[in-house]
């Protein structure tokens, strides 16, 4: 279920897959009751614990309403705040009944300060409604491949039961978010400044991230989180070295540390390893395919230095066929690159042939827009 599952959300969202290659187990004083570290750009999982357990996940939740709002197109247009948006319990940026106030500004507000009234207002102008746009949340989370997961509102408050998802499914949720520059721009700003409506003074948000603000020299974002019932979740990016990483913790009483540790731990232990360059395939024997290959990408993934050692390349191509040798065009993709580790496959990259004539599909057109699969069991 796994394979198929990770093989969906390659297709789905035209970047890197989740890899087979078993975690690392490093991070055993992770005080949380489930947690998981991905790398960013393969997908890679190198740390997980009690990773698919279903659990109330409080303010994460707003990772999902924040990228809706952004993709909405509607970023720059205003809205008019209704009473019950103001009206909402808990965490809240102090939105005033009949505010005109820009989307933009309310994703800051909801990202940086955790604004449930933020959350409602953003619902309401994206969605229609608060229950159209939870509709919208299910159905992206369905898109994007997490399978574990129940939106019941736009902020994260305890007053769903099935309100629910997993450390899993917000990796997945965080590393599609974090596809976006806008939401990258906000997830990582300290301090943010708008106008007040009704004061002379402006609105002033520092971002309760703490790893972003104090703690953590690498983090470049996240999203934090609280409810008596789910207890403390965060969500969490770094990036040291050419690595981005992204670290899901729920229900932990240490999570800033827990964070902190998974990191330090990745960022000693792996290292970005480039397998294979963007541009000409090298090596190519046959006379048709010789200096006419290419791979459009460079093939970049996280190993350790003993893992280094143990990857693998193999070439598949099509056998040319007489009517290419007679001037028919050649297919756009004629093979793919196969990348192992310790036998296990991490990659198929697809292989384009340089066409000077009119391209037409062909063979392995169904692997034309995959960047990388990952396929098999975390």
């Amino acid at each position: 279920m796994r394979k198929i599952k990770q093989s969906i959300i390659c297709f789905i969202i035209l970047f890197l897959g989740l890899s087979s290659l078993p975690p690392t187990t490093y991070a055993a004083g992770v005080s949380a009751h489930s947690a998981i570290l991905i790398e960013q750009k393969s997908g890679r999982v190198l740390y997980e614990k009690n990773a698919d357990a279903i659990s109330r996940i409080a303010s994460i939740t707003k990772i999902m309403t924040a990228i809706l709002a952004i993709e909405s197109g509607k970023i720059d247009q205003t809205t008019t705040v209704s009473s019950r948006a103001v009206g909402v319990e808990g965490s809240s940026i102090y939105l005033i009944e009949g505010e005109k106030i820009k989307l933009k500004d309310l994703v800051y507000g909801l990202m940086m300060r955790s604004g449930n009234d933020a959350a409602v207002a953003i619902a309401e102008m994206v969605g229609g409604s608060e229950e159209g746009f939870v509709y919208l949340m299910n159905q992206k989370a369905n898109e994007i491949g997490m399978t574990n997961t129940t939106f019941q509102n736009p902020h994260g408050l305890d007053n769903h039961e099935n309100h629910r998802s997993t450390a899993y499914d917000m990796a997945i949720l965080m590393r599609y978010a974090m596809n976006n520059k806008t939401f990258r721009e906000i997830s990582g700003t300290k301090v943010y400044r708008t106008a007040h409506p009704e004061e002379k003074w402006d609105r002033v948000w520092k971002n309760k991230n703490k790893l972003l603000t104090s703690l953590y020299a690498y983090c470049t974002g996240g999203k934090t989180g609280y409810t008596k019932l789910a207890k403390r979740t965060l969500v969490t990016t770094a990036t040291k070295n050419g690595m981005d990483l992204i670290a899901v913790t729920i229900n932990a009483p240490s999570d800033w540390n827990d964070h902190i540790s998974m990191y330090e731990e990745a960022f000693d232990n792996y290292k970005m390893t480039s397998l294979a360059p963007k541009g000409e395939l090298k090596g190519i024997e046959d006379s048709f395919y010789k200096k006419k290959l290419e791979i459009k990408r460079d093939v970049i993934y996280p190993l350790t230095k003993d893992e280094q050692e143990t990857i693998k390349l193999k070439t598949i191509l099509i056998k040319p066929q007489k009517e290419w040798k007679e001037g028919k065009p050649v297919p756009s993709v004629v093979g793919e690159l196969q990348v192992t580790q310790d036998g296990e496959s991490i990659g198929n990259i697809p292989i384009y042939f340089h066409n000077e004539q009119k391209k037409e599909e062909g063979f392995f057109t169904k692997v034309k827009n995959l960047f990388f699969v990952y396929p098999g069991a975390r």
